[in-house]
């Protein structure tokens, strides 16, 4: 996003390592390849590209930074590639060595004026926070990736964390799996003690073939609007990708 752009298409989207998944027999079937390679993963990333291709910001989770089960392909390098963004940075969550690494990753059209990596609390290590500061209309814009805890007290830690540091930026888009849907204490957290809201219809994501779980978000601060909120069609993962449009809010001028 540079300085000049009003307007930004943004997109966040869990490829669960380019298994494929779309149906729940397949948690047990294909559970194989949360640690082995499979012919599978390059043609998954292929359509998987095809998905994030139109957007400008694109907020990745479950994403490998090139291990066995991938034969070391690092995977945000590879989407970013194929679809032409200049731009891409992982922090790795979980970290297997050898055999399976976990990142949230950031693409984007433009490089960001700067990355900040955090480490979230929770009753174990394996959750993060990938922050980059864009600039829309000619402002700053912090944009934060994330993939929240599925136990509910640690993700309350988590969410009280990531409100301390929403509160200390001007403007900011919170984007990811938060697993929690939009009435959870997690999200009314975010609502009540932080300038963050939810654009609206809100739209189910998960699972991606029979979606009944609104859990991938998009949050920004009151500075900023949604539209075009939604999820796109395409079951290449146990999630829906969401997308939106991110736009400056108009403030209309007093007359004198």
């Amino acid at each position: 996003m540079t300085k000049r752009e009003a307007s930004v298409r943004i997109l966040t989207y869990n490829i669960q390592v380019a298994i494929g998944s779309h149906r729940y027999r397949h948690y047990l079937l294909h559970g194989w390849k949360h640690v082995m390679p499979h012919g599978q993963t390059i043609r998954n990333l292929d359509r998987i590209a095809e998905v994030i291709k139109p957007f400008d910001v694109v907020a990745l989770q479950e994403v490998d930074s090139g291990s066995f089960r991938t034969r070391f392909v690092n995977q945000a390098e590879y989407l970013a590639e194929k679809t032409g963004f200049s731009h891409w940075d992982s922090l790795v969550t979980r970290d297997f060595g050898f055999v399976a690494q976990h990142t949230n990753s950031l693409l984007s059209r433009t490089p960001p004026s700067q990355v900040v990596t955090h480490r979230l609390p929770g009753l174990m290590e394996g959750r993060g926070l990938l922050e980059a500061e864009y600039h829309l209309d000619g402002h700053p814009v912090s944009i934060l990736c994330t993939h929240l805890a599925l136990n509910c007290r640690a993700r309350i830690r988590q969410v009280r964390y990531i409100s301390d540091l929403i509160n200390d930026r001007d403007s900011a888009i919170l984007l990811g799996d938060f697993n929690c849907q939009p009435d959870s204490r997690g999200i009314r957290y975010f609502v009540n003690q932080t300038r963050l809201s939810t654009g609206s219809p809100l739209h189910a994501s998960y699972p991606s073939w029979r979606p009944s779980r609104v859990i991938d978000h998009i949050l920004t601060t009151d500075d900023l609007e949604l539209s075009d909120l939604g999820t796109l069609p395409d079951i290449l993962s146990d999630h829906l990708p969401v997308g939106a449009t991110v736009r400056r809010r108009q403030v209309a001028s007093v007359a004198a």
